[in-house]
């Protein structure tokens, strides 16, 4: 199959306790040097051995390699979970070859299995990307195709405009699934924020304020809403108001981490240490990599003179600033280094 081998590690012979210059290691030689048709004679043959699980499995890696999946997949799914390596190989390669025959709910089952098993591999994650990606692409144009009155239509735009930073089409998106279903949750919220992504004017934190109080209207209980208006707030100097609506965000939402640190900010600035400390400390045990959380406790502690507390913040926050070392990260920095194409 093709852009199956971009999923394939070599594998260095003598790793798999192999011995040399078998057939089988003949034929994984021609696997990872990507003459699949060599390969597929040689472990055909190796594969004649019912005890030769290596041969079986770089057997059906080939086939489906050279796209002939029907044949693949009983030797893809065939294989032990605990052979690392070689089960995530075939798994990724079974993954392909289900989402290829459109099978989608066997293509996700088995993609759930990896990543469960591998949650750190990096081939795992960018082939979930890569199939997420598409399911939503897909969805997204049967959607355009079949519901195309849909209000559900203008959200979605909305929502696509916003991630491309076009803010003023996604308001005009937004406002058309208002008008077009007015009692449906999330949208005005959504507009609200849209607005005030496209700016922070006096005219826009009115607008972005009469969307939320709309929306609140229609779900009391947001949370989220809560914290926007807080925010809004505390823009335009209105302190006790801010509190107030981040106090009820938090009341709605106990671990709405963003609240918790909005208020904790608040309390210390106005001296209640104490407060602060606590709100913040619940934000820093709920995320314990939010820089900002860090920062705003280790200003807490700062300014209330418990500065051993003070260092050990700045301890993690120096650590969690540190930038991360190794292979990918030699290769970022190396991106650096070469000049921007014209």
């Amino acid at each position: 199959m093709p852009g199956i081998k971009k999923f394939l590690t070599a594998f260095v012979v003598a790793s798999i306790g192999l011995a040399a210059g078998s057939v089988r290691d003949a034929g994984i030689a021609d696997f990872n040097e990507g003459r699949y048709s060599d390969a597929l004679a040689k472990l055909s043959v190796a594969a004649k051995d019912p005890t030769d699980r290596i041969a079986r499995a770089f057997l059906a890696l080939t086939q489906a390699a050279l796209g002939h999946c029907d044949a693949a997949l009983p030797g893809l799914t065939a294989t032990d979970p605990t052979d690392g390596d070689i089960y995530r190989l075939t798994g990724l390669a079974a993954v392909k070859c289900y989402s290829a025959a459109g099978d989608n709910a066997t293509t996700f089952a088995l993609l759930d299995k990896l990543e469960k098993r591998f949650p750190n591999d990096p081939d795992v994650l960018y082939t979930a990307a890569k199939l997420h990606m598409k399911a939503f692409n897909d969805t997204t144009f049967a959607m355009f195709q079949r519901t195309p009155a849909s209000y559900r239509v203008h959200e979605l735009s909305a929502e696509i405009f916003e991630v491309e930073d076009r803010y003023s089409d996604a308001i005009a998106e937004y406002r058309k699934a208002i008008e077009m279903n007015p009692r449906a949750p999330e949208l005005r919220f959504r507009l609200g924020r849209a607005i005030l992504r496209q700016s922070h004017s006096p005219e826009a934190l009115e607008q972005a304020t009469a969307e939320f109080q709309s929306e609140l209207k229609l779900s009391p209980e947001d949370g989220a809403c809560e914290f926007q208006l807080g925010q809004i707030a505390q823009v335009e100097a209105k302190t006790s108001e801010a509190e107030s609506h981040f106090e009820r965000a938090i009341k709605l939402s106990p671990n709405f981490v963003q609240a918790l640190i909005a208020l904790g900010k608040l309390k210390s600035q106005q001296k209640q240490y104490d407060e602060a400390v606590t709100l913040l400390g619940r934000a820093v045990k709920l995320q314990p990599t939010n820089e900002a959380a860090h920062y705003a406790l280790l200003t807490a502690y700062r300014d209330s003179g418990q500065m051993d507390k003070a260092q050990e913040e700045k301890a993690t926050l120096d650590h969690l600033q540190k930038p991360p070392e190794g292979e990918f990260s030699d290769f970022l920095k190396k991106l650096g280094e070469k000049p921007p194409e014209q």
